[in-house]
């Protein structure tokens, strides 16, 4: 690969990231200090302004019930991004601790462990997800929970082959063999590699996880109304289409924006590790 294509990747990546960047400080700030962006009482309802478009005084139009669409936008975010990073969090911590154990265990054991990680791995995580709601009931609680649980195989067969990895490598076995206890040496030597290699992948699995509970609450599965969520404000304007696209097209366009910035950090995250690894 010549230096002038090598440098206009990394401009790419360059200018990539920064876009991804931006789009994710402001999902940040909605999420951590809405009042600084909304502009209305999410929840405030005004029957004399029922599905108004665009304007000066609501940017984003406003729902069935008159609430102010932008507001409700900026204010879902906590709860739909919050979602995603709790989920993704929960099973990057099991997935780490199960496929590190599983590494080490008993041949048997390893092996038991290793099919039912096959098994759930050959469904989509979305439908994993629903199932485990479909059995918990809906609810936030219950969609963070089952995106987490859907979310778990992957980072656990993860895990289990950077362990392995590591556990053979040559520093590894020098500190063995210089008596070095093996608690020690994996808590040293493996684990923070293993938890970096895992990360990684965490940073795009949080945007699937995203939208995977945004899926959930757009079934009804997740938070109920009038909870500004951007799943449940999407199914809210579903029938809306003609009559009032906006309603529906602001929260789809958030959780386009939010998923993609997040799976453009991640590649790149992951392209640069691929990098100093070869």
């Amino acid at each position: 690969m010549s230096s002038t294509t090598v440098a206009r990747a990394r401009a790419g990546r360059i200018v990539a990231l920064s876009a991804a960047g931006a789009v994710l400080a402001v999902v940040a700030l909605a999420a951590v200090a809405p009042g600084l962006l909304a502009t209305h009482d999410p929840l405030l309802t005004d029957v004399r302004a029922t599905l108004q478009p665009p304007s000066a005084a609501h940017l984003f139009g406003t729902d069935q019930s008159g609430r102010d669409v932008y507001s409700r936008v900026v204010h879902g975010a906590a709860r739909s991004v919050g979602i995603g990073l709790l989920a993704t969090g929960l099973a990057l911590v099991v997935g780490v601790v199960a496929g590190s154990l599983s590494a080490v265990a008993p041949r048997f054991v390893d092996a038991a462990a290793m099919r039912v990680v096959d098994v759930l791995l050959a469904f989509p995580e979305f439908l994993v997800a629903l199932l485990v709601v479909a059995v918990l009931g809906p609810g936030a609680a219950n969609v963070a929970l089952a995106v987490t649980l859907a979310a778990v195989p992957v980072y656990v067969r993860l895990a289990r082959a950077q362990t392995r990895s590591l556990a053979a490598a040559e520093h590894v076995e020098a500190a063995r063999n210089i008596g070095v206890p093996a608690v020690l040496v994996h808590v040293r030597h493996v684990l923070p590699g293993v938890v970096g290699a895992v990360s990684v992948l965490a940073t795009i699995g949080v945007g699937t996880s995203i939208l995977a509970a945004a899926g959930l609450s757009f079934l009804g599965l997740g938070p109920t109304e009038p909870t500004p969520e951007w799943g449940l404000m999407l199914s809210a304007g579903r029938n809306l289409l003609l009559q009032a696209p906006w309603v529906a097209l602001f929260p789809g366009l958030a959780i386009t924006a939010t998923v993609v910035s997040i799976s453009v950090v991640g590649r790149i995250l992951r392209a640069r590790a691929e990098e100093r690894g070869a």
